[in-house]
């Protein structure tokens, strides 16, 4: 797969240059682990919510959605901003703003205060797809499939282990320490970030677009707050369809002005591209399946054993028996390094569904015991740990490398979107199958069922999906298929074979070290970016066969551009660029 760059990825074999540190995945999963926990910090005390901040149970509900919404906009916009200006620094910045916004719900127990520092800790989300856009950028290719498959899920590992350890706080403690607690991991995280993890050189082209930033927000919160409001509003009410209708017009008017764009927030071209199209759409059924499992099994744990089907456990034990589904997912990463270098990631993500479907379908017949939930657990989290892990693989191998946070950071959207639907129709499934025993509803069996057996057809939708997927080219997923030093170095040599090569020069014919060079495609569009060497070399692989321009410019120098052709056999083309001066061929 071409690599759009400014400079050749840190502990590349073929750099020159030492390797990142050994604690760069660790760090970064931890990071992604973090900001995840933020999304279940406050599942042991929803109930309580109300009476906590003094409130109707109506109101109390923003302090949950408002993160979920500022999660849901924040993603793709820090991912494009980390494209930009370095996904580190805004790595950095986004645990910054959670630290901040945890401490501000630390010190109240108003209602709008706590709702802020909510939304300032959902912010936070956009590490997920930057912590993977690091990676990518950083890793050698035999590590790199097993540590996206660790950060991807992230999202599920923090949130399940987030569930025991906030009962076990709220229970016994006053709930504010589970703030505290969020805001002293995030100080944590950000202090490793800047000790072990460098900042990455690959830059994407171009200026951050603002209009299309806010478009994207409107547009999404049009979107999710009917969702996740609707059960209280109403479905059919003026509010709900009226927050619909205005979220697909603005949506279609961003659409439209993203494609008219120089340097949109979006690339809507590559987005629609099948690989990357029925990845996102994919993520939305395995977001659906995710959050099922982590309504149902709560509840059904801790309702009283009085009700005939309640398993009678405690908030803490109930928070125990569930955690296995984020622990399983966390161990999952090298057993998906494994198949998928062997058979792809797209067969890794229908085995993962696959494997999500049988563990809803057992959980059908699996409700009557404790351990039988901690056996749904794990099923599940092995499916799902596999689904998440596949879909950072899936979008790399289909984008340039400059659109990889941006890129994985419209993905981490899409399995928001999932989240809030799957919370909306299962809360609304719940509600309407409810006993009403002295004015309080309580959730049957039946209605668990019923979620179950949503979640296996959302399942089902995936995998028929994933199935439209089309294969990946060998050149567009090497860097994640390589299980070996001696594969990847063979795949660098038959990279670099596929290529334009030579040196910049000065008129003089002195070389020019750190001249930008960069390869436009027929249409327009960077293909390929890199920095000339200390001799003045340079090499830029091509995607396919055809006509190309080849800028290159460096301070002190007048710009030049240059054509050239490239057959697309395996033979590099070599082209000397003299500036400034007419392009002399090698």
């Amino acid at each position: 797969m071409t690599r759009t760059t400014n400079e050749q990825p840190i502990g590349r074999a073929d750099t020159g240059t030492p390797g990142p540190s050994g604690a760069l995945v660790p760090v970064l999963a931890f990071a992604g682990i973090v900001v995840a926990v933020m999304q279940t910090l406050l599942v042991p005390v929803i109930k309580d919510l109300p009476q906590l901040l003094s409130t109707e149970p109506s109101n109390a509900t923003w302090v949950l959605t408002s993160t979920l919404l500022s999660g849901a906009v924040a993603t793709p916009i820090m991912g494009r901003l980390g494209d930009l200006y370095g996904k580190r620094r805004m790595l950095i910045a986004s645990l910054s703003v959670m630290v901040v916004g945890a401490l501000i719900s630390a010190f109240t127990s108003a209602l709008l205060p706590m709702i802020v520092g909510r939304t300032l800790q959902g912010f936070a989300m956009g590490a997920i797809p930057l912590g993977i856009g690091l990676m990518r950028d950083m890793l050698p290719r035999e590590k790199l499939g097993s540590a996206m498959a660790l950060m991807s899920s992230s999202i599920g590992v923090g949130g399940g282990l987030a569930l025991p350890a906030a009962a076990l706080v709220a229970q016994h403690t006053n709930w504010h320490a589970l703030f505290y607690g969020a805001a002293g991991l995030g100080v944590l995280s950000i202090a490793l970030t800047l000790l072990v993890v460098p900042e990455s050189k690959v830059r994407a082209e171009g200026t951050f677009d603002g209009l299309g930033a806010l478009g994207l927000s409107v547009g999404l919160v049009l979107f999710l707050l009917p969702i996740t409001k609707g059960s209280d509003w109403g479905w059919t009410s003026a509010s709900t369809l009226g927050m619909f209708a205005g979220s697909a017009f603005v949506l279609l008017l961003w659409g439209v002005y993203e494609l008219r764009s120089k340097a949109p927030l979006v690339d809507l071209r590559t987005t629609a591209r099948p690989a990357v199209l029925f990845t996102n759409l994919a993520s939305i059924m395995v977001g659906v399946s995710f959050y099922v499992v982590s309504l149902v099994l709560p509840q059904l744990l801790q309702l009283p054993k009085e009700t005939g089907y309640g398993l009678g456990q405690s908030m803490v034990v109930a928070g125990l028996l569930v955690a296995p589904l984020g622990l399983t997912m966390m161990f999952t990463a090298p057993v998906y390094a494994r198949i998928s270098a062997k058979y792809g990631p797209k067969t890794t993500l229908i085995l993962g569904m696959l494997i999500i479907a049988i563990g809803y379908g057992a959980g059908l017949g699996l409700m009557s015991a404790p351990w039988q939930s901690l056996v749904i657990a794990v099923i599940l989290g092995a499916g799902i740990g596999l689904a998440y892990s596949s879909l950072p693989a899936l979008i790399i191998g289909a984008v340039p490398a400059s659109e990889t946070g941006a890129a994985n950071g419209l993905n981490t959207l899409m399995r928001s979107i999932g989240t809030s639907v799957s919370s909306a129709v299962i809360g609304m499934v719940l509600a309407n199958t409810a006993n009403n025993v002295g004015g309080v509803a309580i959730p049957t069996m039946h209605g668990f069922r019923v979620s179950f057996l949503i979640a296996t057809a959302a399942v089902a939708v995936g995998l028929l999906l994933a199935l439209f997927l089309p294969k990946q080219r060998p050149a567009a997923h090497t860097q994640l298929r390589a299980s070996s030093e001696e594969d990847a170095n063979l795949e660098r040599a038959e990279e670099a074979l596929r290529s334009f090569r030579g040196r910049v020069l000065d008129a003089g014919g002195t070389p020019v070290a750190r001249a930008k060079v960069t390869l436009i495609d027929r249409r327009g569009r960077q293909a390929g970016a890199t920095l000339s060497a200390d001799d003045g070399s340079y090499a830029l692989a091509v995607p396919a066969q055809g006509a190309y321009v080849l800028a290159a410019r460096a301070d002190g120098h007048a710009p030049l551009a240059s054509s050239a052709t490239h057959t697309g056999d395996d033979s590099p083309v070599d082209l000397d660029l003299s500036l400034p001066g007419e392009t002399v061929t090698a």
